[in-house]
């Protein structure tokens, strides 16, 4: 599960569907730990219109959503059969057939492991904004999350799951959102670090041809990510400041918001241990993932060092988060198809290693589509 990644778009999306949260979750739209910095004489006024936007999108919003999930469905398509063009798909599903039991159900044990792991780390942040939500909660809203993202042609249906989830024993939905925002934020940076050092190992013992992406690219990137966050955690009231301006637009609804990104950076300034932990926790996630991937060419019998696999699986999360493809197929194996060949691997290889962990993570985010059924019925 790819922290993934990380979101922009879940904040908008979270954040269109106001008016609907609102109703189901029972709060308004004041954050219940703020304190207020911009108070310039704010008087109650209605939200603006695409705060009170329906759940359900206009003829025109939903048009242009169905063009677009086309494009993405069209693309995974066009680069799966050219794909499978290439390959004996006899051999390919012989492959599979062949897979270990055993370490099939090791790699998913794996998974189980790193699902938990990232609970935590959410946890972790929630509590660092003085927000309580029990682990049992928090591990259902997680499952049910997954099974979202899996399932749902978008990446960020799962987040928006977790902060409507969490949105009332926050107080806010704006912070639910950042916290949600936070946690992809430290995953994405975990995931360049791995990346980087696996990248750093290949290039230090000259094992194959060189990589695409050098890994000094892949330091430099961490490094500006790094440098770009500090300034927000060190001077959140100058971020504040900085965004007043905005308040132009519509005081009351964006000013209130101002104030509560101003509040949880605060509160994870004062709580250095908090975001410490999470990101530590971040790493052993992206770690985790690459054993998984690992366990699977074993179970496969696809003969790929560890090191290779941590420069592919993350390289392969980032390029997922481009909104080009239905749930990233057709450019994941496209991905691993390109690192695959350069390592003297055949395109079969790569495209088994690639769908059997892929249907693994699916088949475990099922464990969500019954606890959301479950809900259901209570």
């Amino acid at each position: 599960m790819p922290e993934i990644g990380e979101r922009a778009d879940a904040v908008k999306l979270a954040e269109r569907r106001t008016a609907r949260l609102e109703e189901r979750l029972g709060s308004d739209h004041e954050d219940a730990h703020g304190r207020v910095i911009f108070s310039r004489n704010r008087s109650t006024v209605t939200p603006p219109f695409f705060c009170r936007m329906p759940l359900e999108p206009t003829s025109h919003s939903s048009a242009r959503h169905y063009v677009f999930v086309a494009i993405k469905l069209a693309v995974s398509i066009i680069l799966l059969t050219l794909l499978f063009s290439k390959i004996d798909i006899g051999r390919l599903w012989t492959g599979a057939r062949q897979a270990s039991l055993a370490w099939l159900a090791a790699a998913l044990a794996i998974y189980f492991v790193n699902v938990l792991v990232s609970i935590w780390r959410w946890h972790v942040l929630l509590h660092a904004q003085d927000v309580d939500v029990g682990a049992r909660s928090l591990l259902g809203s997680f499952l049910v999350a997954l099974f979202f993202n899996n399932f749902l042609p978008s990446n960020i249906g799962g987040d928006v799951i977790r902060i409507g989830e969490t949105a009332r024993p926050a107080g806010s939905k704006t912070v639910a959102t950042l916290v949600v925002l936070a946690d992809r934020v430290l995953g994405l940076m975990a995931l360049v670090l791995v990346a980087a050092l696996g990248a750093t190992a290949i290039a230090r013992t000259a094992r194959h041809a060189p990589l695409p992406i050098w890994p000094s690219s892949l330091w430099m990137g961490l490094l500006l990510a790094a440098a770009a966050s500090a300034p927000a955690l060190l001077a959140p009231a100058g971020v504040g400041r900085l965004l007043q301006p905005l308040t132009v637009l519509h005081p009351e609804w964006i000013g209130t918001r101002i104030d509560s990104l101003t509040n949880v950076l605060e509160r994870f300034r004062d709580r250095p241990a908090a975001l410490a932990s999470c990101f530590s926790g971040a790493v052993f996630v992206q770690a985790t993932i690459v054993v998984f991937y690992l366990a699977v060419a074993h179970a496969l019998r696809i003969n790929i060092a560890a090191v290779d696999l941590a420069v592919i699986v993350p390289i392969s999360f980032l390029v997922q988060m481009l909104p080009v493809s239905v749930n990233g197929f057709g450019v994941r194996e496209a991905t691993f198809s390109f690192y695959f060949v350069r390592v003297g691997q055949p395109i079969e290889a790569a495209l088994l290693m690639s769908l059997v962990a892929t249907a693994l993570i699916m088949f475990f985010s099922l464990t969500g589509a019954a606890i959301y059924v479950s809900r259901g019925r209570h």
